[in-house]
């Protein structure tokens, strides 16, 4: 199985090289032109020691130096081009394959993250790919080259002596044999390092960004100890790979140097009895020499191959990954959505077999809003990431004005919905960059504006560079309240239909979640909007009030209606009050 699936990876593989045709054009005929000249440079020196042995022609031997000035002038031309192509095709089809990967990720469903480690994800797409360039550079700068070597060094060979060729012919495939065993058991020590460093990846960017945690709980030992078993586990994987790998070529110059000492010795009897000349044994002997250097080349190759593969598989394993994309079948045209919500009959779990969801029907008028207040995993969350299709319902529909929101293209979809989301996610770039995070077009006008809605524009101000302040590392250098402050700024920019805030200002101080309260208040008017909140205090003047538990809707009214049932949510309310 694992033989075929590495056949099969390595046709994928050569097939997404060719697709660059005008480069690997160039890379066959510069590699068949070193070669040709590399093969050619034998016979001329054979021919000046035959020159030299004979000293009535030494006048011969000038042309013939001149030529091999020639030769190795034009050859070290082309052994300096011919890299750069390989290079060029060899980083051209990385960053391809590369941003494939990264497309494919950002289309993939939020139910295949989950599944996923982060750091392994993460180790694909960089270590991988520059593992992969590594191999893929080996085989085109010495596989290719000593495959063309070997096959044009018989022919000559063949043309100097049948004899010397067939004893060439019958004693070095050992060194291949050899080199075959040896690879074929570094692949498996090479596939397992390769999991093994996504593990090890995954594991040291969680601690690392969780090192305030680990030392609050003091639990540096705890994580030392598990770094120390996963650590270890990927050296002797790594051990084991380079021990295979590093024995290739001792191994097969050993071989090949008792075949030269062989050869030597037969092509110093052809000589004493007059089949051979001198030049004509020191080219066979070159010739011999260059047939035998490539199977030390190409032994090293495939053990570098082996785990060039093994990336390559992996990465084709995230490409090959099925994204079930629901038919379109409608547009969003230049009419207003009006924000009427509707659950029919919909059933959803995390895991098919443990549903969380299991038979919601709700009706929510348009321009209201709704608030959602439940225990911890109620569902509160997942009733929005099933409006915003981060994943799809497992039964039943949810309706957008009476059409079905699994018509629509997700991209359209979310462009009418706009979501705050209690985590601050803030990328690299300048302040503007991140307010404008999603409307690369929008001016320094709208910016400011959006920024003045959410009431930070005072303390971007404040900032060295203002709204041209570069943030790095997630906006560390910020206060949890001053990025949650940016990431709500960016709901102001382009005003959603429908408006979605989860816990949006869980870490702004009082005084201002009073101002930005007020500013959604007036964005959430004639819109609908949906409000998850753990501090109920914020949400009484909604219109409608879901209370979640374990997936069902167990209240539905406004605040009055709701404190006058006593029911769950009137002990919410009274647990909060003290």
């Amino acid at each position: 199985m694992k033989a075929k699936n590495q056949s099969n990876t390595s046709k994928r593989l050569a097939l997404d090289l060719l697709s660059q045709k005008h480069l690997v054009i160039l890379a066959t005929i510069g590699t068949i032109i070193q070669v040709a000249l590399t093969v050619y440079l034998p016979i001329l020196i054979g021919n000046a020691v035959d020159v030299v042995v004979k000293p009535q022609s030494i006048a011969l031997i000038l042309p013939i130096l001149a030529k091999m000035v020639l030769v190795i002038a034009v050859n070290t031309l082309i052994q300096w081009f011919n890299p750069l192509i390989y290079n060029r095709l060899t980083y051209a089809y990385i960053s391809d394959i590369r941003q494939r990967v990264m497309s494919k990720l950002d289309q993939m469903p939020l139910a295949y993250l989950d599944r996923k480690s982060i750091g392994d994800l993460v180790a694909r797409v960089t270590t991988d790919t520059e593992q992969l360039s590594n191999g893929l550079l080996m085989v085109f700068n010495q596989f290719f080259v000593g495959l063309l070597t070997i096959l044009i060094t018989i022919v000559s060979m063949a043309e100097i002596d049948l004899l010397m060729l067939i004893l060439v012919l019958v004693l070095t495939p050992l060194s291949l044999f050899v080199a075959r065993f040896i690879a074929s058991k570094s692949y498996t020590f090479y596939q397992n390092q390769t999991k093994s460093r996504g593990q090890q990846t995954q594991f040291i960017e969680e601690m690392i960004n969780q090192e305030s945690l680990l030392q609050t709980f003091n639990a540096q030992e705890q994580s030392i100890s598990a770094f120390e078993g996963i650590n270890e586990t990927y050296a002797n994987y790594s051990q084991g790979a380079i021990f295979y790998s590093s024995t290739v070529n001792p191994s097969t110059r050993f071989i090949n140097s008792l075949i030269y000492g062989l050869l030597a010795g037969v092509g110093a009897l052809r000589i004493m009895s007059g089949a051979f000349t001198v030049g004509q044994l020191t080219t066979f002997l070159n010739y011999v020499n260059q047939y035998t250097k490539p199977f030390n080349d190409i032994s090293s190759v495939l053990s570098e191959m082996q785990s060039a593969i093994a990336c390559a598989d992996r990465l084709y394993n995230i490409l090959d990954e099925e994204n079930p994309q629901l038919p379109v079948s409608q547009v969003f045209d230049d009419k207003p959505v009006e924000g009427q919500v509707t659950f029919e009959h919909v059933q959803f779990g995390y895991v098919k077999e443990k549903p969380l969801i299991k038979d919601l029907n709700l009706t929510i008028p348009a321009n209201s809003k709704v608030a959602i207040v439940g225990p911890t995993g109620a569902g509160k969350s997942t009733l929005i990431n099933l409006l915003m299709r981060f994943y799809e319902v497992g039964q039943g529909r949810i309706l957008l004005d009476g059409k079905s929101i699994a018509g629509y293209d997700k991209a359209d979809l979310r462009q009418q919905i706009g979501m705050v989301l209690q985590e601050t996610w803030l990328k690299t770039g300048t302040v503007h960059d991140n307010i404008a995070y999603g409307h690369p077009d929008a001016s320094r006008e709208q910016v400011i504006e959006a920024a003045k809605a959410a009431n930070a524009d005072f303390f971007i101000r404040q900032l060295p560079q203002g709204y041209d302040t570069y943030l790095t590392d997630a906006g560390a250098s910020l206060s949890q309240g001053q990025r949650q402050l940016l990431t709500i700024a960016r709901i102001f920019v382009k005003i959603p239909n429908i408006l979605i805030l989860d816990e949006a200002t869980s870490s702004i101080d009082t005084r201002t979640e009073i101002l930005i309260q007020d500013a959604f208040e007036t964005l959430m008017k004639g819109r609908t909007s949906f409000i998850i909140a753990h501090r109920l205090s914020t949400i009484q003047s909604a219109d409608i009030i879901l209370v979640m538990v374990d997936g069902d809707i167990v209240e539905y009214g406004n605040h009055d209606s709701l404190m006058a049932k006593k029911g769950m949510y009137y002990k919410m309310q009274t647990a909060q009050a003290g």
